[in-house]
């Protein structure tokens, strides 16, 4: 392809992607394909030459388009949202186009230098504390491995990476039964193992670890003679937007000399709306590690995740290597690809600078506060259907319910429902029962889009008796 064709196709794409979004409305929002049908109808040998571009992109729509889940669609109220707001988009043209890798300082000086002032744009828009640093990572996964890794070598003296874990014993990490999977698979990287990870009860309106709980765990390992290493708190879990005590926690962690670890990948955007800080931030700034996904609720386009780090030393001690080809000499610069476990290093920091300069602060406070009142309100009207029941009450922009019937028939309803293609829901499991979450989230959602998908529940529910 040359630069001409590349011109050519470049604009038509953009135009596409425009039309796309004016009419996602229109569409089911999960792919209605059955498992195999789009592999079918895909060429089972590479092609030996190659082929125009009208072609390829007729295929695309032909073949690839009917089998996509529509997660820019207004009512994806499923999982969470991975936005992508217009500007991100084009931030992220510029980036594919540019193609740089920017693991050093001296690989793409741009990029090192627009992520650290981002990265403290945002401190700043969450209400931390001056001082914090931090690193654009791909997923609230990876820094939260990051995070576990750390604690694993602080809890070794930092000998675990060179040593191995033989002999060390057993390495405690600590967490509510609300927590992410990326935990427990945190745990098996990392060497500590499922059954170290120590998941505790929760309680009250916000499903929160029960401190006692906490450290009496912690006593009894001591007592065991096994070794305490971190504590991972939440604040907006995944299953019904569970949060922490944070300063209780907190207090433990400082008592008990322990690491510890925020997940907030979802409900950490709503915190740049201060009135959410007052009941679910309190503590947060005596975090060694906080992780927030501004791919989530803020607009970023997938992949963007902040890692927020009080002080970076235990985390460069733990991932820091550097072999002569990767040095840097004549300045003193941040190389960010010692903070993190990829050496690869894409330019996310763009998007942000775009999308924060597009909408500002107050902009994207205007959506995430929208998205808490819809929800508020559309948990009132599911509530009010007939035998439904509001299992768990909005945590933000969370909630979960339940219809009549037992297990069997929640799942029944996710998968009519899914099915429609009106809006699309998953299903979850809360105090031992299936439920049925409800997130809104989506970047361009209305409050019409909210509100209708308790029409499409009831009417999907009679049309099931």
């Amino acid at each position: 392809m040359n630069w001409d064709t590349f011109s050519y196709w470049g604009q038509h794409i953009s135009k596409w992607a425009a039309d796309y979004h004016r009419t996602l409305a229109e569409r089911p929002v999960r792919a209605q394909t059955a498992p195999g049908e789009i592999a079918a109808q895909l060429v089972a040998t590479p092609p030996e030459t190659g082929e125009p571009m009208d072609a390829i992109m007729a295929d695309f729509e032909r073949i690839v388009m009917p089998g996509i889940t529509h997660w820019q669609h207004p009512r994806f109220f499923a999982y969470f949202p991975a936005n992508a707001a217009p500007p991100s988009m084009l931030a992220e043209m510029l980036v594919t186009t540019i193609a740089a890798q920017c693991m050093l300082w001296q690989t793409s000086p741009a990029a090192t230098e627009v992520e650290g002032v981002m990265v403290d744009w945002l401190r700043q828009a969450l209400g931390l504390p001056e001082g914090m640093t931090g690193v654009i990572q791909d997923s609230a996964s990876s820094a939260t491995l990051s995070a576990v890794l750390t604690m694993r070598e602080r809890a070794t003296r930092f000998t675990g990476n060179r040593e191995g874990l033989n002999a060390k014993g057993a390495l405690r990490i600590y967490c509510s039964d609300q927590v992410h999977s990326s935990i427990d698979r945190a745990c098996w990287v990392a060497g500590i193992g499922q059954d170290n990870l120590v998941k505790l009860p929760t309680q009250g309106p916000n499903f929160g670890i029960v401190p006692s709980a906490l450290e009496a765990a912690i006593q009894n390992d001591v007592a065991a003679g096994h070794i305490p290493a971190g504590i991972v708190a939440i604040t907006g879990g995944t299953g019904v937007g569970a949060c922490d005590d944070l300063m209780a926690v907190a207090d433990i962690a400082q008592k008990y000399d322990l690491y510890t670890h925020l997940d907030a990948a979802w409900a950490g955007s709503a915190m740049i709306c201060p009135e959410f800080r007052r009941a679910l931030w309190q503590g947060v700034d005596r975090y060694d590690s906080i992780v927030f996904n501004p791919h989530k609720w803020m607009g970023a386009q997938f992949d963007c995740a902040i890692q927020f780090l009080r002080d970076a030393t235990p985390q460069l001690d733990t991932l820091k290597i550097e072999p002569e080809y990767l040095k840097t000499t004549g300045a003193e610069v941040t190389n960010y690809s010692e903070w993190t476990i990829p050496l690869g290093r894409r330019f996310r920091a763009l998007k942000i600078w775009f999308l924060l300069r597009s909408y500002g602060l107050e902009g994207l406070r205007e959506r995430i506060r929208n998205h808490v009142a819809w929800a508020g309100e559309l948990a009132e009207k599911i509530g009010a259907i007939e035998g439904f029941e509001i299992t768990t009450g909005p945590i933000l922009s969370l909630f979960s319910f339940r219809c009549p019937g037992d297990d069997a028939q929640q799942q029944r309803l996710v998968d009519a429902l899914n099915d429609d293609g009106r809006i699309y829901l998953t299903q979850g499991m809360f105090d031992g029962r299936k439920i049925i979450r409800f997130q809104v989230g989506q970047f361009d959602t209305t409050r019409d889009d909210v509100l209708m998908a308790a029409d499409v529940i009831r009417d999907v529910w009679e049309a099931m008796k």
